[in-house]
């Protein structure tokens, strides 16, 4: 199944916060291609920018997870299709977007207002209590 992964879920492992065991279950799972995982190229950005300031050597990490995940970017279109669609949070709605073009099935975000549309979008433990135990 094709998942996609939001920022928050890559964050709570990497700062240790309060959902970080079952962030750490869901991307130990698609590292190990249980699920077909994407992000947003954007996530990368900010998680480099949010945890370089909180702790050391996050490259590594990030290099991590560009080997162990579907890096996706947004375009002229996805941000056409974003702009279309009435939320608050537009990081959140080009996320959105950029999961609906990958075809994903589920977006695990930790983020209780991330924008819901027609694709599922489940916590880490929703995610986990659905489709891991």
């Amino acid at each position: 199944m094709k998942i996609f992964i939001d920022t928050n879920i890559f964050l709570d492992v990497i700062l240790d916060r309060k959902y970080v065991k079952a962030s750490t279950l869901i991307l130990n799972s698609c590292h190990q291609k249980i699920f077909d995982a994407c992000l947003a190229d954007i996530t990368l950005l900010n998680i480099d920018y949010i945890a370089s300031k909180q702790t050391k050597n996050i490259r590594d990490f990030l290099k991590v997870i560009n080997q162990s995940f579907s890096v996706v970017g947004a375009n002229n279109s996805i941000f056409d299709l974003a702009f279309q669609i009435q939320n608050n949070d537009f990081e959140d709605t080009v996320q959105y977007v950029c999961a609906i073009r990958e075809k994903c099935k589920v977006i695990v975000s930790n983020d209780k207002k991330f924008y819901r549309g027609d694709l599922e979008v489940l916590t880490s433990l929703e995610f986990i209590s659905k489709y891991i135990h």
